[in-house]
Formats: C-alpha cells, structure tokens, sequence
C-alpha cells in the first residue's frame, strides 16, 4: 500500500519535511503513526493530543487506511 502523509506546524518543523510518500502494509493510521514516529526527530507523533486526518476528513488513529489515501498529522489548535 502506497500512502501520501503531510505534516503541520511543528510536526512539520519536528520532521524537516511537509510530506512524503510511504509504502508498507498498515490497517489503520496509528500503524502509520506508530512507524513514522520511528523516525530521528518525529518523537513528537507519539504526543497524547496528535489529530489526524484521512482525506482531508479529521478522523482517530484507529481509522483503516487504503492504498493511495492521503494521511495528515498536526497538534491541536488552540486560541484565545
């Protein structure tokens, strides 16, 4: 399975890229997460409040995925 994940404000700037392009065999976003966070810098996957999207819809880690989806990660949003 091929999969497009981009990544948002600090995780963007934790990881030194804004997306790339991956292949492996994963059933659900955490499985993404979970591998990407393998990664030198990328710890900041593993954080309590990560938000995903599939794509282009918020979604939770444990939504399956399928070749060619789009996967993003970003923190959460806050304001005041």
């Amino acid at each position: 399975m091929n999969l497009t994940v981009k990544f948002f404000a600090r995780y963007r700037e934790a990881l030194g890229v804004d997306s790339l392009r991956i292949a492996g065999d994963f059933a659900t976003i955490d499985d993404v997460r979970a591998l990407l966070a393998l990664r030198e810098g990328a710890e900041v996957l593993n954080e309590q409040n990560l938000m995903c999207a599939r794509n282009e819809d918020l979604c939770q880690l444990d939504e399956p995925v399928s070749d060619g989806d789009e996967v993003a990660f970003f923190p959460t949003v806050t304001g005041g």
